[in-house]
């Protein structure tokens, strides 16, 4: 009786399972080593089972016809994917390759399994996160894409999601057969700034982000688009963006509205401080004229009853003392007012206007106010002398309140076409948190009196460790020029 065969040496230390099969029973002849580890068998129990003990999973008719259109010349070969079990009951799946040999004059077959697990499970874990990349791009609101540009200048859009059409008025294979119909949706005066945002992109390898207008000519309308895409370099010399286009219409409609409204208020805020200027001139005015005049009408005629009262009436006579006392007070108290109104160094110019306010709130205050500016005065219309003026004021004010300084150093220069108006002081500088104080109207109200005289406000840290406020302006002859 001649031995069974076995399988070869370099068979039995290959990494893939490998069945050496009796060809008309499909009993185990032999199995490497790789076999019998991953069945958990040693080779008697291996002996024992045919194939179809091995693989339970496989019909038997199936497999008969398998092997069947294998035919009987040596080294044709078949192959079907089917599942293992292992002695504990476990399956794996492999994919099985079977070859006829003959070996000692004995018709056998090669099984030849090689393990599918890994496979499998990559396979399983690719379908779940691409159901997952495909739920992700069906709930995002806008166009997710693929664009392509090649060295010689072509475009292409390989991938666009399903949200072209709505967001474009083209559908997929529209804009897949011919890419530069995008381009052509893009407003003209638009149509520039894409093109450098997408050649700046490319050139840096940086992030594309870019908002403007395209016409649907479908719907007759127009949409603002935001474009957020990354790019890649490939080997070729191409350059792929990913991205994703939404529509920002309503949101820039919105900001849009935001603007004109807050033009509105500036134009609005302009007006009442200019009302609100001239009903000081007014109030001003008539305090000065009318009730200045009738002041020093009574003490006219205060001195001149007093001058009459005989001198044998001591009492009347003090009586007459102190009112011609109170009028002068009262005289006094209405100039103040008046100035505190509308200073009549306003109508000398905005630098006058300055230096006197700088005078006074250093007489006032007892802080120390140095005023240096250019010895010619600044060319200003009357409300923008006003507003400057009311400005520096309201400055002042928040210096001899919150600063704790000892000193103030004021500076207009006239710079070409601006004029610039630093106010320094050496106190204890303002804090961050101060600027967003729900109460702090004084810094809103210059910010906002800046803004409708077309220039800035700013706050910074003054080189002494104060506060430096600096306002500046346009010139109104310039602006003239410019127009």
């Amino acid at each position: 009786m001649s031995p069974s065969p076995t399988l070869a040496a370099e068979m039995q230390g290959a990494a893939s399972e490998i069945y050496l099969l009796d060809a008309a029973t499909l009993a185990v002849v032999d199995a490497n080593q790789a076999a019998r580890l991953n069945l958990q068998m040693d080779a008697s129990a291996l002996q024992a089972r045919d194939f179809y003990a091995i693989a339970p999973g496989i019909k038997r008719a199936e497999l008969a016809q398998l092997l069947g259109s294998l035919g009987e010349e040596i080294g044709a070969q078949v192959g079907i994917r089917a599942q293992l079990q292992r002695l504990d009951g476990s399956r794996y799946p492999v994919k099985l390759t079977f070859l006829r040999i003959v070996r000692d004059g004995h018709a056998l077959l090669l099984a030849i399994a090689d393990d599918l697990t890994l496979q499998d499970a990559a396979a399983l874990a690719l379908v779940q996160s691409q159901a997952r990349f495909d739920a992700v791009v069906r709930n995002t609101p806008g166009l997710v894409y693929q664009f392509l540009l090649y060295p010689d200048g072509r475009m292409a859009f390989p991938w666009l999601s399903d949200g072209c059409s709505a967001l474009l008025g083209l559908s997929s294979l529209e804009l897949q057969h011919d890419a530069t119909l995008f381009e052509g949706l893009i407003l003209p005066e638009d149509r520039k700034g894409y093109l450098d945002c997408m050649r700046a992109s490319r050139d840096n390898l940086s992030s594309w982000n870019w908002e403007g207008r395209i016409w649907i000519d479908a719907w007759k309308d127009v949409k603002w688009i935001n474009l957020r895409a990354t790019p890649h370099l490939l080997e070729d010399g191409a350059v792929q963006w990913d991205g994703i286009m939404s529509n920002i219409t309503a949101s820039k409609l919105e900001q849009q509205e935001v603007v004109r409204s807050r033009a509105r208020l500036a134009e609005l805020t302009e007006h009442i401080e200019q009302v609100k200027e001239q009903e000081r001139t007014r109030i001003a005015r008539e305090i000065h004229d009318d009730l200045g005049g009738n002041l020093t009408a009574i003490k006219m005629a205060l001195s001149m009853l007093a001058a009459r009262l005989p001198d044998d009436q001591p009492q009347l006579l003090e009586k007459a003392n102190y009112l011609d006392d109170l009028v002068d007070r009262t005289i006094e108290a209405v100039h103040r007012i008046s100035l505190d109104l509308r200073p009549t160094m306003l109508d000398l110019g905005i630098v006058a206007a300055l230096e006197w306010q700088a005078r006074e709130f250093e007489k006032q205050m007892g802080i120390a106010c140095v005023f240096r500016g250019p010895n010619e005065d600044v060319n200003l219309d009357d409300d923008h002398t006003a507003a400057l003026f009311r400005i520096f004021q309201e400055a002042l004010t928040n210096i001899a309140k919150h600063a704790g300084a000892t000193r103030v150093t004021v500076s207009l220069r006239r710079q070409r076409a601006h004029l610039t108006l630093s106010i320094c002081d050496n106190g204890r500088g303002i804090q961050a948190a101060d600027r967003l104080k729900p109460h702090s109207f004084g810094l809103r109200g210059m910010s906002e009196r800046a803004k409708a005289l077309g220039g800035t406000l700013a706050l910074s840290q003054s080189p002494g460790g104060g506060t430096m406020v600096t306002i500046k302006i346009r010139l109104a002859s310039a602006i003239a020029k410019e127009e």
